[in-house]
């Protein structure tokens, strides 16, 4: 019997929602292992509505979880209704949905507040003792709400100009927690919280690579499912 695992999103767009190549490589990587997926987000508005042609916010007013349904073929879940005594793992793509829907990192850094829903269901799968994924720049997710967890977003360093966004690890390790510097192709495995982490498009790197790494992370979940 295939694992299950809730797959939570922040929306459909990189740069207001949820990363769509991270969620569809999630979803690719989870199918090729077995697991049975849920979709869930949470019944929010947006903080901002992008233009992705132009990259500046527009007027308009969206709703996270309409705008996952995209994502999700309509066969989604509003985040309130997730129980966790329904799955094995659960996994969040990365995107800056994450950081301005599900918490408000792109606002406040370290000093940011987590979706009351994102909380809880994070909280909840990590008292179960069931694994957790994350890509990109969702392990801040994980920072924020387990002082002392081991995550990466790649490196700490912008190494040959690979990882601009170097300075999360820093922001990270203010929050009391450990960052691993790990490659592209890599994840991290914090055992003692099952806490999985991989860096995806915080590196700047060829899409197969991304996949690929977004692969390891997906299979080390389903091991600890």
């Amino acid at each position: 019997m295939g694992k299950r695992v809730a797959l939570v999103l922040a929306g459909c767009g990189v740069f207001d929602g949820s990363e769509i190549h991270e969620a569809s490589a999630t979803l690719v990587h989870l199918s090729r292992g077995g697991a049975e997926v849920k979709i869930f987000a949470p019944n929010i508005e947006q903080r901002d509505v992008v233009n992705h042609l132009k990259g500046s916010p527009t007027d308009e007013k969206r709703n996270v979880l309409v705008e996952s349904a995209r994502l999700a073929r309509g066969n989604i879940q509003d985040l309130a209704e997730l129980k966790v005594g329904e799955f094995d793992a659960v996994i969040f793509p990365g995107g800056f949905g994450v950081a301005k829907n599900l918490c408000s990192w792109a606002v406040d850094g370290k000093n940011c507040t987590v979706n009351e829903h994102v909380n809880s269901t994070l909280q909840a799968f990590h008292r179960a003792k069931k694994p957790i994924g994350l890509c990109c720049i969702s392990p801040v997710l994980a920072a924020k709400v387990f002082p002392g967890c081991e995550v990466t977003v790649g490196q700490d360093k912008n190494v040959d100009g690979r990882f601009p966004d170097a300075e999360t690890a820093s922001a990270i390790a203010e929050l009391g927690c450990k960052h691993v510097c790990k490659d592209v192709s890599e994840s991290h495995v914090d055992k003692a919280n099952k806490i999985v982490t991989t860096c995806a498009f915080m590196c700047k790197a060829p899409l197969h690579e991304i996949f690929d790494g977004i692969g390891t992370m997906v299979e080390e979940v389903l091991k600890l499912a």
